[in-house]
């Protein structure tokens, strides 16, 4: 079976049949943890599985799958009061067991500037033939402008004709980052990008992971599609750096 399909056949016993004894079948001795939600280890994770609640339930958007790396974008149900938006990413080792976890989540927001959700568009990977190509616009555009702040070559990454918006802030279109940008800024809130730590790319999705600022200390998971050598699609999670973690990996 592939990295995917070990993935999803892992979180489907986990979050979809909540069965703990997946855990012994799917997780690797170890198992190294980085989400803010669980410690660290097998054990600590067939624990979160035990006191999942009746209600839980995850819904899944996409998949990308990138050597040993496999991301999950989807919403949670049940995990809290609110349904939360999340990127998972799994690290798979070589007997196709889960071997690290990094996570980011955030609230689903009803009514977003674009009239689009937070996971929906486009789900299934294409142009697998590009990936690499793809992968060296988005890591080249996260460090010209991302991190770099040079806005001025923001058309030579970004479509200027189609940029489809899942930030609930941001209307589609350039225009509509802008405005949201600008926004952001009143509310002291400027879009600082520090570090990519890792670019997760198949066909025509590619995803970062970074971290920043956003008035505060954050973490940025950034989900672009590209078509024809642009970026025309984009969702996000911007969650912040809580102040400690439950083991001592670190976010990343």
């Amino acid at each position: 079976m592939s990295s995917k399909g070990n993935v999803l056949k892992a979180a489907g016993e986990l979050f979809g049949d909540k069965d703990p004894s997946a855990v012994d079948r799917w997780v690797s001795d170890g198992y190294r943890q980085h989400s803010s939600l669980a410690a660290d280890g097998p054990e600590a994770l067939r624990q979160l599985v035990a006191g999942l609640p009746e209600g839980f339930r995850y819904e899944g958007a996409r998949v990308i799958a990138d050597g040993d790396l496999v991301a999950l974008h989807g919403t949670y149900h049940g995990f809290g009061p609110e349904p939360l938006v999340a990127f998972d990413l799994f690290r798979v080792d070589a007997d196709g067991k889960l071997a690290e976890h990094w996570d980011a989540l955030t609230p689903v927001v009803t009514e977003t500037a674009s009239g689009r959700t937070q996971t929906d568009g486009a789900t299934t990977p294409s142009d697998l033939d590009k990936t690499e190509a793809n992968r060296e616009l988005v890591a080249e555009f996260a460090a010209k402008v991302l991190v770099g702040a040079d806005y001025s070559v923001l058309t030579d990454y970004i479509s200027t004709e189609t940029y489809l918006q899942h930030n609930p802030e941001a209307a589609d279109g350039l225009d509509g980052f802008g405005a949201a940008a600008a926004k952001w800024a009143e509310q002291g809130k400027n879009l600082v990008y520090r570090t990519v730590h890792r670019v997760v790319a198949e066909g025509d999705f590619v995803l970062l992971q970074s971290e920043g600022e956003f008035g505060v200390p954050v973490v940025y998971w950034d989900l672009f599609r590209v078509a024809d050598g642009r970026i025309v699609e984009h969702w996000d999670v911007i969650a912040p750096v809580p102040a400690e973690l439950p083991h001592s990996n670190g976010l990343f």
